[in-house]
Protein backbone atom coordinates (compact mmCIF):
# COMPACT_ATOMS: atom_id res chain seq x y z
CA UNK A 1 0.00 0.00 0.00
CA UNK A 2 1.47 3.40 -1.03
CA UNK A 3 1.37 6.14 1.33
CA UNK A 4 1.18 9.92 0.45
CA UNK A 5 4.65 11.67 2.20
CA UNK A 6 4.02 15.92 1.75
CA UNK A 7 6.58 18.65 2.85
CA UNK A 8 6.22 22.63 2.82
CA UNK A 9 9.03 24.62 2.20
CA UNK A 10 9.70 28.54 2.27
CA UNK A 11 10.69 28.72 -1.38
CA UNK A 12 10.23 27.18 -4.69
CA UNK A 13 13.72 26.88 -4.98
CA UNK A 14 14.04 24.60 -2.13
CA UNK A 15 11.27 22.70 -3.19
CA UNK A 16 12.15 22.17 -6.94
CA UNK A 17 15.74 21.10 -5.50
CA UNK A 18 13.74 18.72 -3.41
CA UNK A 19 11.96 17.06 -6.47
CA UNK A 20 15.65 16.84 -7.90
CA UNK A 21 17.09 14.66 -5.32
CA UNK A 22 14.07 12.33 -5.26
CA UNK A 23 14.33 11.81 -8.28
CA UNK A 24 18.03 11.27 -8.64
CA UNK A 25 17.34 8.65 -6.03
CA UNK A 26 14.89 6.76 -8.11
CA UNK A 27 11.86 7.94 -7.72
CA UNK A 28 9.60 7.82 -10.25
CA UNK A 29 8.13 11.61 -11.57
CA UNK A 30 5.14 9.60 -12.03
CA UNK A 31 4.59 9.82 -7.91
CA UNK A 32 6.00 13.17 -7.19
CA UNK A 33 4.43 16.47 -7.25
CA UNK A 34 4.77 19.88 -6.75
CA UNK A 35 2.86 22.64 -6.15
CA UNK A 36 4.00 26.74 -4.68
CA UNK A 37 4.39 29.50 -5.29
CA UNK A 38 7.69 30.53 -7.53
CA UNK A 39 8.74 34.03 -6.16
CA UNK A 40 8.98 35.46 -9.79
CA UNK A 41 5.22 35.10 -10.41
CA UNK A 42 2.93 37.26 -9.41
CA UNK A 43 -1.42 38.03 -9.57
CA UNK A 44 -0.41 40.42 -12.80
CA UNK A 45 2.13 38.33 -14.75
CA UNK A 46 0.83 34.63 -14.64
CA UNK A 47 1.62 33.47 -18.17
CA UNK A 48 5.41 35.12 -17.54
CA UNK A 49 5.56 33.52 -13.98
CA UNK A 50 4.62 29.91 -16.06
CA UNK A 51 7.81 30.79 -18.56
CA UNK A 52 9.67 31.28 -15.64
CA UNK A 53 8.66 27.88 -13.68
CA UNK A 54 9.15 25.35 -17.03
CA UNK A 55 12.38 27.36 -17.30
CA UNK A 56 13.81 27.04 -13.75
CA UNK A 57 12.15 23.35 -14.02
CA UNK A 58 15.04 21.86 -16.31
CA UNK A 59 14.42 19.85 -18.72
CA UNK A 60 13.41 15.79 -17.60
CA UNK A 61 11.26 14.57 -15.39
CA UNK A 62 8.52 16.13 -13.43
CA UNK A 63 9.70 19.87 -13.84
CA UNK A 64 9.42 19.32 -17.33
CA UNK A 65 6.21 19.10 -17.04
CA UNK A 66 5.91 22.11 -14.59
CA UNK A 67 2.86 24.46 -15.42
CA UNK A 68 0.73 27.49 -14.44
CA UNK A 69 -2.52 26.64 -12.44
CA UNK A 70 -4.48 29.32 -10.58
CA UNK A 71 -6.00 28.17 -7.81
CA UNK A 72 -9.17 29.56 -6.34
CA UNK A 73 -8.24 31.13 -3.09
CA UNK A 74 -4.15 31.30 -3.70
CA UNK A 75 -3.60 32.93 -7.45
CA UNK A 76 -1.45 31.69 -10.09
CA UNK A 77 0.87 28.69 -8.88
CA UNK A 78 3.21 26.59 -10.84
CA UNK A 79 2.27 23.06 -10.37
CA UNK A 80 3.20 19.33 -11.93
CA UNK A 81 2.27 16.03 -10.91
CA UNK A 82 -0.79 14.74 -9.88
CA UNK A 83 -1.62 16.79 -7.10
CA UNK A 84 -1.46 19.91 -9.62
CA UNK A 85 -3.76 17.68 -11.99
CA UNK A 86 -6.25 16.71 -9.15
CA UNK A 87 -6.71 20.20 -8.35
CA UNK A 88 -6.89 21.47 -11.72
CA UNK A 89 -9.89 19.24 -12.33
CA UNK A 90 -11.52 20.17 -9.36
CA UNK A 91 -10.95 23.94 -10.42
CA UNK A 92 -12.56 23.12 -13.89
CA UNK A 93 -15.35 20.91 -12.54
CA UNK A 94 -16.07 23.62 -9.81
CA UNK A 95 -15.88 21.03 -7.36
CA UNK A 96 -15.70 21.70 -3.83
CA UNK A 97 -12.10 21.75 -1.81
CA UNK A 98 -9.57 22.65 -4.92
CA UNK A 99 -5.99 22.00 -3.44
CA UNK A 100 -7.56 21.40 -0.19
CA UNK A 101 -9.87 18.36 -1.54
CA UNK A 102 -6.52 17.35 -3.48
CA UNK A 103 -4.22 16.52 -0.27
CA UNK A 104 -7.25 15.14 1.29
CA UNK A 105 -7.97 12.26 -1.53
CA UNK A 106 -4.22 11.68 -0.89
CA UNK A 107 -4.82 10.25 2.88
CA UNK A 108 -3.79 13.97 4.64
CA UNK A 109 -6.51 14.49 6.81
CA UNK A 110 -8.54 17.85 6.73
CA UNK A 111 -6.41 20.00 8.93
CA UNK A 112 -3.10 19.01 7.44
CA UNK A 113 -5.00 19.45 3.60
CA UNK A 114 -6.25 23.25 5.08
CA UNK A 115 -2.27 24.05 6.46
CA UNK A 116 -1.14 22.85 3.18
CA UNK A 117 -3.19 25.13 0.98
CA UNK A 118 -2.62 28.19 3.14
CA UNK A 119 1.32 27.71 3.37
CA UNK A 120 1.13 27.75 -0.61
CA UNK A 121 -1.46 30.40 -0.55
CA UNK A 122 1.19 32.77 1.91
CA UNK A 123 4.07 31.97 -0.60
CA UNK A 124 5.60 28.65 0.19
CA UNK A 125 5.75 25.37 -1.68
CA UNK A 126 4.64 22.19 -0.89
CA UNK A 127 6.13 18.53 -2.41
CA UNK A 128 4.08 15.33 -2.26
CA UNK A 129 5.89 11.48 -2.92
CA UNK A 130 3.52 8.80 -3.46
CA UNK A 131 5.97 5.99 -2.01
CA UNK A 132 5.91 2.22 -0.82
CA UNK A 133 6.65 1.16 2.50
CA UNK A 134 9.90 -0.02 1.96
CA UNK A 135 10.79 3.32 0.27
CA UNK A 136 9.25 5.68 2.67
CA UNK A 137 12.78 6.53 4.83
CA UNK A 138 14.69 7.28 2.16
CA UNK A 139 12.46 9.85 0.74
CA UNK A 140 11.60 11.46 4.55
CA UNK A 141 15.33 11.87 4.23
CA UNK A 142 15.27 13.69 1.18
CA UNK A 143 12.64 15.63 2.20
CA UNK A 144 13.56 16.59 5.58
CA UNK A 145 17.27 16.83 4.73
CA UNK A 146 16.03 20.13 2.92
CA UNK A 147 14.69 21.86 6.11
CA UNK A 148 10.84 21.74 5.33
CA UNK A 149 8.95 24.27 7.36
CA UNK A 150 8.18 23.44 11.20
CA UNK A 151 4.29 22.46 10.65
CA UNK A 152 3.57 23.56 14.29
CA UNK A 153 5.23 26.59 14.63
CA UNK A 154 4.13 27.40 11.33
CA UNK A 155 0.10 27.03 12.06
CA UNK A 156 0.75 28.68 15.64
CA UNK A 157 2.37 31.65 14.09
CA UNK A 158 -0.96 31.70 11.27
CA UNK A 159 -3.34 30.85 14.09
CA UNK A 160 -1.74 33.79 16.32
CA UNK A 161 -2.51 35.98 13.23
CA UNK A 162 -6.51 34.77 12.84
CA UNK A 163 -5.97 32.24 10.53
CA UNK A 164 -8.24 29.12 11.07
CA UNK A 165 -8.82 27.38 7.92
CA UNK A 166 -8.04 27.87 4.54
CA UNK A 167 -10.58 29.96 2.53
CA UNK A 168 -10.45 29.20 -0.93
CA UNK A 169 -12.93 32.92 -1.24
CA UNK A 170 -9.87 34.70 0.06
CA UNK A 171 -8.28 37.50 -1.71
CA UNK A 172 -4.44 37.27 -2.73
CA UNK A 173 -2.57 36.82 0.72
CA UNK A 174 -0.57 39.83 1.44
CA UNK A 175 2.00 39.81 4.21
CA UNK A 176 1.24 42.32 7.12
CA UNK A 177 3.65 45.69 6.88
CA UNK A 178 5.98 46.00 9.78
Amino acid sequence: MTRTITRSYDSYTTARSVVEQLEAAGVSSNDISVVGRDGDTGETNAAEGAGIGAGVGGAAGLLAGIGMLAIPGIGPVVAAGWLASTAAGAVAGAAAGGLVGSFVKEGHDENEAHYYAETVRRGGSVVSVRTAPEHEAAVQAILDGATPIDRATREADYRAGGWSRFDENAGPYRPPVV
